[in-house]
């Protein structure tokens, strides 16, 4: 078995740690911490050189913890480490997790301080910490080694990657998102992007703790969700749409009845009554795709409350209107776009998009009725995240779509680290949907409509 699963081996059998050691060393946790993280990178890589890739899947767990051991005990020896038998033990065990699941990108997805994993080829690899890109000694013996782990992902949930279609995206196991791309629209070689799912939301008390916005704000918006106010979350790629769409739903009642759509399943509702949908992708021969559109038009049989979009980025967004205008209301999804004058229109063009014999005037007038407040996000300079302004659409005047701003993000500088000093302010307009939010028992601090207020 060692000669069919390893190429080449320098074993030098390590003694046995136990009553041979007068002083037990200190515990090196393998599982957590940035230099526990790399310390396992350093050891995948000494591992690349010796393994026979092509039998990997075939093997038996225990298998795979026989032939690993002496070769881990060997790295252990090389580098000194203190492990005792136990010790040595957990270090197998977690070596053969990661051999089973995505070799190296193993310890950058238990990583929880890592927000995005970025693949650029088989040698290279950045991450995304804090909002700031850095790069990483992860890498991949070689092309087919990384196209093997792609296929891993993408079969676990019934799609493909080929030159035939090598664009794909996917999910991981606990939700992250995936998405690839490979030759032949990728000169470099497979590319990689993982957005981690995160274990725990982040709740809108966690936003605020963070600065994305602040008490007064999240207690307007929470207000807005439970009293059935239509909601677009718009912002750039990495703004936190995602996020802020999952702390939304938060405010969701729970006993109604929500139906998600997505491309790739990762909103994290808490609700109990929630029916998730995602799309599927065409087969070889160009059939049986079901799109975004056709999850709408199914969602609105299905007796739904609210229906919450991922991303409406095509035809479905009439479909949607369609829902917000017709008893759905408190519906929500995101879109990307700059600000909130640009997301209409995107929204505009994507209603378009589907085909209907509609005016540019009839298109208006459907997004006004339908959407009752746009929340828009930025990812700053400094990498934070944080909401930059809340504007509420009013309706039609002549042909133009109406929007008030509630409040603004207002940027002051920079301080001597780099980051950014703001503050955000009220523009001193109260929303009109205050009132139908106050008529059923719900109440908003006035004071944070008062544009004297520092937050």
């Amino acid at each position: 078995m060692v000669g069919r699963f390893f190429r080449k081996t320098d074993e030098s059998p390590l003694p046995q740690t136990g009553s041979a050691v007068a002083v037990e060393p200190a515990v090196v946790d393998f599982s957590s911490g940035p230099d526990m993280v790399a310390e396992r990178v350093n050891l995948h890589r000494f591992l690349l050189d010796k393994i026979n890739l092509t039998i990997l899947d075939s093997m038996e767990d225990s298998q795979l913890l026989e032939e690993l051991r002496p070769l881990v005990r060997d790295y252990v020896r090389t580098n000194n480490l203190a492990l005792n038998a136990k010790e040595l033990d957990a270090l197998v065990s977690d070596t053969a997790d990661e051999m089973l699941g995505l070799g190296p990108l193993e310890p950058l997805l238990k990583d929880d301080s890592i927000a995005d994993i970025l693949v650029v080829g088989p040698k290279t690899v950045f991450i995304e910490r804090s909002g700031k890109l850095s790069k990483t000694n992860v890498r991949f013996k070689d092309e087919a080694h990384l196209l093997r782990i792609i296929n891993k992902i993408v079969a676990s949930v019934g799609r493909r990657v080929d030159e035939s279609s090598p664009l794909v995206d996917a999910r991981l196991a606990d939700g992250s998102r995936v998405n690839a791309a490979i030759r032949p629209v990728t000169v470099d070689g497979p590319q990689v992007s993982i957005r981690k799912f995160a274990k725990r939301p982040i709740g809108m008390s966690g936003l605020v703790d963070r600065g994305a916005l602040p008490q007064g704000m999240a207690d307007l918006l929470s207000a807005a969700v439970e009293g059935k106010v239509s909601i677009v979350v718009s912002g750039g790629t990495g703004s936190g749409k995602t996020t802020f769409l999952n702390a939304l739903s938060a405010s969701i009642p729970g006993d109604e009845r929500l139906v998600t759509i997505e491309d790739a399943a990762e909103l994290q509702l808490q609700q109990e009554h929630v029916v998730r949908m995602e799309t599927r992708p065409p087969t070889l021969d160009g059939r049986n795709e079901i799109t975004q559109r056709d999850l709408v038009k199914n969602a609105l049989r299905m007796r739904p409350d609210r229906i919450i979009i991922g991303e409406v980025r095509g035809g479905e967004a009439f479909d949607m209107l369609q829902a917000m205008n017709t008893g759905h209301e408190g519906s929500m999804t995101t879109i990307h776009a700059n600000n909130p004058r640009d997301a209409l229109g995107r929204m505009e063009q994507m209603v378009g998009m589907a085909g209907m014999p509609m005016s540019q005037n009839s298109i208006r007038s459907q997004i006004s009725s339908a959407i009752h407040m746009i929340v828009q996000l930025s990812r700053m300079r400094d990498g934070t995240r944080r909401l930059t302004a809340i504007s509420e659409l009013t309706g039609m005047e002549g042909d133009v779509i109406q929007m008030q701003d509630i409040v603004r993000y207002n940027r002051l500088g920079v301080d001597d680290k780099g980051m950014i000093i703001g503050e955000f302010r009220a523009t001193g307009i109260r929303p009109r949907f205050l009132t139908d939010v106050q008529s059923i028992g719900l109440r908003v601090d006035p004071r944070i409509f008062d544009p004297t207020t520092r937050f």
